[in-house]
Order: structure tokens, then C-alpha cells, then sequence
């Protein structure tokens, strides 16, 4: 069986964050992380949320791709 891709908006769902394309959009406005900051360590997360997202990440999970996405976009510059 193969389960359903992720998407940037499903992530932000789980993260309990609006998940509107606007509301996307005005968070990668308001927030972003210098190269030498991890994802994990961004200091806007919750601590569930950044052990969501760790746990994710280290187990190359079925969020792993679009957690990728959202590392990405917060390391733009």
C-alpha cells in the first residue's frame, strides 16, 4: 500500500500552525534561520514541535520529505 505524499500545508497542520496558503506564505515572511541555526533548534518552535520534527528527520519518516521543504524554505535567504 502506498501512502499518500505530505504536503507543505499537511506539515503546518500537524505543527498546529495555520495552514492557509497565506498563512504560509506570511510565516517564511516573518521567519527564517541563519545556515548555522538547525531546523530543530529554531527558536519559534514549541518543544513539541521541535521534537516532532526531529523525530521525523532522524527516522526518515513519511513527513521526512516535506520536512526537508520546510528546512529549505526557512534557510532562503
Amino acid at each position: 500500500m502506498e501512502l499518500p505524499n505530505k504536503e507543505l500545508g499537511d506539515l503546518f497542520d500537524q505543527l498546529g500552525l495555520s495552514s492557509t496558503p497565506e498563512d504560509i506564505e506570511a510565516f517564511f515572511a516573518s521567519h527564517s534561520l541563519p545556515p548555522d541555526i538547525k531546523l530543530i533548534d529554531a527558536p519559534f518552535w514549541t518543544p513539541a514541535q521541535a521534537r516532532f520534527l526531529k523525530e521525523e528527520m532522524r527516522e526518515d519518516a513519511e513527513w521526512a520529505p516535506v520536512v526537508d521543504q520546510l528546512n529549505v524554505r526557512l534557510h532562503e535567504e
